[in-house]
């Protein structure tokens, strides 16, 4: 397979849902419209699922992203996956939950590949454009390799948190020039199966420090894990609402329901939440 674009080593991610294991159930498709709209379908019919379930697809055909929008990968040359779990923490603290997820991938890119990601307010995380890239509007030299997306069930109490990672692209075969693989940032030899486990166990370990703290994520230590890691803190950003209103300031902090504070030139801040907002960019320059 052209760029090691093989099949994931199914004993290996089985072992995700083996003794000692952080996971409960775990399952590999072949094909997958979206692994997060099959996954909220099983919860459906079986909420054992949501007690940290995982669905994997070899090959994501429509993905999903914020504000609707589909998106396809290469058969082979992505990590798809979603996660169910039931928080068991208060609602108001779930707005953290694509941030910590974002906290998980940075360590697990950095453990399997060695890669120095960091995370955009919301549910982004950023790598490095290859060396001599121009900078991009709204980018600067980073580039979008990881998307996540945080769903609520639409019954019950459980959480899909759908992450998708561009591994072995070539810039030919990614949608947008500000999207990036592991194989373009640095990690040329990077490894399906490696990424996929460290980042499970990774975003599962930064989940049950959050939980096991009632959700309080000054108490786990986790908020300041997250502003060290998070790009758009400091920037001058602009977002986009989903009504069209536009607005733009410096992000100058993430509250404690994982809101981020905008301060406008007039220096009045305004509170976005991830669900208000369909993009949040640097209206200038590199991400600090």
């Amino acid at each position: 397979m052209e760029d090691g674009r093989g099949p994931l080593r199914a004993d290996e991610v089985a072992a995700l849902a083996g003794p000692g294991g952080p996971l409960r159930r775990c399952e590999v498709v072949a094909t997958a419209t979206s692994t997060s709209t099959e996954l909220l379908a099983r919860l459906a019919a079986d909420a054992g699922w949501a007690d940290g379930g995982l669905l994997v697809a070899e090959h994501q055909q429509a993905g999903r992203g914020r504000g609707g929008h589909t998106w396809t990968t290469p058969a082979g040359a992505a990590v798809t996956m979603s996660l169910a779990l039931r928080p068991g923490v208060p609602r108001a603290s779930w707005g953290w939950l694509p941030l910590l997820a974002g906290l998980g991938v940075v360590h697990g890119l950095s453990a399997a590949t060695g890669l120095t990601a960091a995370v955009k307010w919301p549910n982004d995380v950023l790598l490095p454009a290859p060396p001599g890239a121009e900078d991009l509007p709204g980018w600067g030299t980073d580039r979008k390799a990881v998307g996540i997306l945080a769903e609520a069930a639409p019954a019950g109490d459980a959480v899909v948190l759908g992450i998708g990672v561009n591994v072995s692209q070539t810039a030919a075969e990614l949608p947008v020039p500000s999207a990036t693989s592991l194989r373009l940032s640095g990690a040329p030899a990077a490894d399906r199966t490696a990424v996929l486990v460290a980042l499970v166990r990774e975003v599962c370990a930064v989940l049950e420090r959050w939980r096991a703290t009632g959700g309080d994520v000054a108490a786990a230590g986790l908020d300041s894990e997250v502003v060290a890691v998070c790009r758009t803190l400091g920037s001058e950003v602009g977002a986009t609402l989903p009504d069209g209103a536009r607005l733009r300031g410096t992000a100058v902090r993430i509250d404690p329901d994982g809101a981020l504070v905008l301060r406008g030139p007039d220096g009045a801040e305004r509170r976005l939440l991830a669900g208000d907002v369909r993009h949040v960019r640097p209206t200038r320059g590199h991400l600090p």
